[in-house]
């Protein structure tokens, strides 16, 4: 088994033996991870670019992670190959040549 799968089949566990699914409802899951996301920019916010308390970023981080395990469990994709896929579109919509140390998006290059 995967550890990408095991991380799942542990969240849902969780989840499952606080009677949570009846919560975990696609526009609540993404609401949480947009919250969760907004709670790790908070880290950061009045600071140096790089001055954040990890222990903080790891909470916000696994936060943000399990709602996003969850809400792709929800609809039976698997992470791996989403990400996969994503980066295979990324790769053709930013190709090295033109997008190597550039920050402009794939319609600007």
């Amino acid at each position: 088994m995967s550890e990408l799968k095991e991380i799942t089949e542990l969240l849902v566990k969780f989840r499952n033996e606080r009677d949570w699914k009846q919560f975990h409802n696609s526009k609540d899951l993404a609401l949480a991870i947009s919250i969760e996301a907004s709670e790790l920019n908070e880290l950061f916010l009045w600071k140096s670019n790089e001055d954040v308390d990890k222990n903080r970023l790891k909470e916000e981080l696994a936060d943000i992670l399990s709602f996003a395990f969850l809400l792709a469990e929800k609809h039976e994709l698997d992470i791996s190959s989403i990400i996969k896929d994503k980066i295979k579109l990324n790769g053709e919509k930013y190709p090295i040549e033109r997008s190597k140390g550039s920050a402009k998006k794939y319609n600007e290059l």
